[in-house]
C-alpha cells in the first residue's frame, strides 16, 4: 500500500536533511518520497538531487517559485500511491509514525482521512505544545469539525489522504493559510475521517513565517477561508456552531484592526441558547461592526496606559 509523501523545498538546506532522514529512518518502507524544488536560490536543488540518486524511492521534481501550494500541486501530480501525506521541510516525523498509521489504514481501509499527533517546536522548550487526539472515528464530518475543533488544526501535514481525494482539489495559490481553505474542501469528499494517539509529527515554527508575522492583508485570507465554510447551512444547526463563530470573530476583529476594513462576516442568532460564548453574544446584541469598534477602542486605550 504505497504511500506517496511530498516535500516541498524552498530555501530549508539546514533543516532539509532532518527532515529528509527522518523518512529514510521511518519502519514503513512502501513509500515514494517527491521532492519538489521551487525554484530555490541555494544549494537545495543539489541536495535534491544527491537524495535522489541515493535511493530509487525518491524523486525530485525542479519548478520555478510558485510558492507552498504550487509546490504541493506538483506533488500531487507525480503522486503513485493509494495515500498521500505532506512534510514541511522544516518539519521531521517521528520514526514509527507510518508504520503505525499506515497500519490502521490497513486494518480500516475505510478511513479517508487520519490524523495523528503532533509537537509544535517554538524554540522555547518550556512553550512546547503536544496536540495529541483519541483514537476515534467519525462518520460524520460536521461532528469532526466541531467535536474536535480541527478548524484550530487544519495542518496538511499531520494526516495521512486517500489521494482520490484530491481529484478535484488543489491547494490555492497566492493564498496563506492555504491549509484552511483545503481541509473542508477534502472532508466534502470524506466518509470517514479518523483520528489517531499513535505517531508524531514535529512542527518547527518559523519566527519568520506567515503564522508569526501575518498581518491585516494576510488576516483577510484567513478569514475568507473561514466565510467560504460558513457556505454550508448546515454549520448553524451544530452545537458546536457558537465556539467556531466566536473563532472566526475574533480573526474579523483583527482584519478589522489592522485595515480598517468593514465587518464581512455575516451576523448569526443565538437567542435563546446555552453556553454562549461571550463574544458571540455580545455581537448578536450590538451588532459586528460595533463590537469591532469596541475592540478597537479598548485596544487603543490599553496601548496608552502602558
Amino acid at each position: 500500500m504505497l504511500l506517496s509523501i511530498i516535500i516541498p523545498v524552498y530555501l530549508v538546506e539546514e533543516t532539509l536533511q532532518r527532515c529528509v532522514k527522518s523518512i529514510l529512518q521511518q519502519t514503513f518502507t512502501d513509500w515514494e518520497l517527491i521532492l519538489v524544488d521551487d525554484g530555490s536560490p541555494d544549494g537545495c536543488p543539489t541536495l535534491c538531487d544527491e537524495y535522489c540518486q541515493q535511493d530509487a524511492r525518491i524523486k525530485v521534481v525542479h519548478q520555478t517559485n510558485g510558492g507552498l501550494s504550487a509546490a504541493r500541486n506538483t506533488g500531487l501530480l507525480q503522486a503513485q500511491g493509494s495515500y498521500v501525506t505532506f512534510v514541511d521541510s522544516d518539519d521531521y516525523v517521528g520514526k514509527d509514525t507510518y508504520q503505525q498509521v499506515m497500519q490502521q489504514l490497513v486494518d480500516q481501509p475505510d478511513i479517508d482521512i487520519i490524523e495523528y499527533p503532533i509537537t509544535l517546536h517554538t524554540g522555547n522548550k518550556q512553550r512546547e505544545k503536544i496536540l495529541s487526539f483519541p483514537a476515534k472515528r467519525y462518520n460524520n464530518m460536521l461532528t469532526y469539525w466541531f467535536e474536535s475543533q480541527a478548524y484550530l488544526h487544519t495542518y496538511a501535514c499531520n494526516k495521512v489522504y486517500k489521494r482520490r481525494l484530491f481529484n478535484q482539489v488543489r491547494y490555492p495559490v497566492n493564498k496563506v493559510f492555504e491549509d484552511v481553505y483545503t481541509l473542508p474542501l477534502l472532508l466534502r469528499q470524506s466518509k470517514v475521517v479518523a483520528t489517531s494517539d499513535k505517531g508524531m509529527y514535529f512542527y518547527v515554527d518559523n519566527p519568520q513565517g506567515i503564522t508569526a508575522t501575518a498581518g491585516g492583508e494576510q488576516l483577510k485570507d484567513l478569514l475568507h477561508a473561514h466565510l467560504a465554510v460558513l457556505q454550508d447551512s448546515q454549520l448553524t444547526e451544530h452545537e458546536g456552531f457558537a465556539n467556531y463563530y466566536e473563532h472566526i470573530l475574533n480573526i474579523q476583529m483583527d482584519v478589522c484592526e489592522m485595515t480598517g476594513a468593514k465587518p464581512t462576516l455575516p451576523s448569526f442568532s443565538f437567542h435563546g441558547q446555552q453556553d454562549i460564548p461571550f463574544k458571540t453574544r455580545l455581537s448578536s446584541l450590538i451588532g459586528i461592526q460595533r463590537l469591532c469598534q469596541l475592540n478597537q477602542f479598548i485596544h487603543k486605550v490599553y496601548r496608552r496606559s502602558r
